[in-house]
């Protein structure tokens, strides 16, 4: 059995790349488009990979092919350079990606849960079989031995607090600002957080489910908006943070330019964390508007890294002694391992793709 993991994430690639790949949330629909025996695929705003297990070697380009959006085929010319990892190392690259080792924000917790929930749903369609199963259930024992083994968590924020501290470098004090969350879901929940503990007390919370909007007001004290009313508190609001899953751009300069015309000598703000992202690239060029999308925030993080850096060597040493064990079981079962390929493999361009499928 072949073990591997291809993928991009904010390391290798532009999050303007990563949004055009990652088309497929049926972890089973994914195995089959690629001819793996079994596949579990993980997205997050930083990462689109794809780990499988094949009784044949299945090429980068194939998993390319399975993850390249409809949307992004017509468009794009250029195809990034996937990382690609085999046996051993793509069990250590694993262990690393779930202890928030490979992150934006070093160590990180929020990826432990958006790796358990890809898990269960590759598991829930039948996608994942005994030998995903088994790597990624030792995967989460090892994240939950560094983090009680060493103090790599200590101080460590997620992607929404990081964009909560742009903020703050913004404008200093948040108490008087008028913030407007775009999404209800985990993301949007800790950025809501992060931001009532830096002084913000005019919160208002969007989503397409209204519900979950008044359910996540309600924990931090703020105000639902239904969803077709979101657009018009660009006209009040001083910060809009967005993190949905939407497929398209939600905000255009179409959009807000009538809005923007009525907000004078008051800039507007605008954190996009979601990937793909909310918010059309074009925003940032009109007056009086700043955009930072999730590369922007890339910088915040590294300057947060200097007590977490020092627990890598610890959490390293953990991971080393678990691959090497998970290593001895691949060979005792006798699944055939080929031999580690280069780490970085650059698959068929987009237009080669597009060729290939007609």
């Amino acid at each position: 059995m072949h073990l591997f993991c291809v993928g991009l994430s904010h390391h290798t690639a532009n999050v303007e790349t990563r949004e055009r790949y990652g088309t497929h949330s049926d972890a089973d629909a994914l195995r089959t488009a690629a001819g793996c025996a079994e596949a579990l695929l993980l997205t997050t705003c930083n990462r689109v990979e794809v780990y499988g297990a094949s009784e044949q070697p299945v090429s980068t380009d194939a998993i390319a092919r399975s993850l390249l959006r409809e949307t992004a085929i017509a468009t794009a010319t250029n195809s990034p350079t996937f990382y690609r990892y085999e046996a051993d190392e793509c069990v250590q690259h694993l262990f690393r990606v779930a202890c928030g080792l490979d992150s934006m924000v070093l160590g990180e917790t929020e990826i432990l849960g958006q790796a358990k929930k890809a898990y269960e749903a590759s598991r829930a369609s039948g996608a994942a079989g005994p030998c995903l199963h088994r790597l990624f259930q030792r995967a989460f024992r090892v994240a939950k031995q560094v983090r009680s083994r060493t103090d790599i968590t200590r101080g460590a924020v997620s992607v929404g607090s990081v964009a909560v501290d742009l903020a703050v470098k913004i404008f200093g004090d948040l108490t008087d600002r008028k913030v407007l969350l775009l999404g209800a879901g985990e993301a949007s929940e800790r950025t809501a957080r992060a931001l009532i503990s830096r002084g913000v007390r005019d919160l208002r919370v969007s989503n397409r489910s209204l519900e979950r909007a008044a359910t996540l007001a309600s924990a931090v004290a703020g105000e639902a908006v239904p969803f077709e009313h979101w657009p018009a508190q660009c006209r009040m609001i001083d910060i809009l943070i967005s993190s949905t899953s939407a497929e398209e751009p939600l905000l255009t300069a179409d959009l807000l330019r009538p809005m923007i015309e009525e907000r004078i000598d008051r800039p507007l703000f605008i954190i996009d964390i979601a990937v793909p992202r909310d918010v059309a690239p074009e925003v940032n060029k009109m007056e009086g508007v700043y955009l930072y999308d999730i590369d922007s925030l890339q910088s915040i993080a590294e300057q947060s890294l200097a007590l977490r850096r020092q627990q890598i060597a610890a959490g390293e040493q953990i991971i080393a002694e678990h691959v090497s064990d998970f290593g001895s079981w691949l060979r005792r079962g006798s699944m055939t391992v080929r031999p580690a390929e280069s780490m970085l493999h650059r698959p068929l361009t987009e237009a080669q793709l597009r060729t290939s499928e007609s």
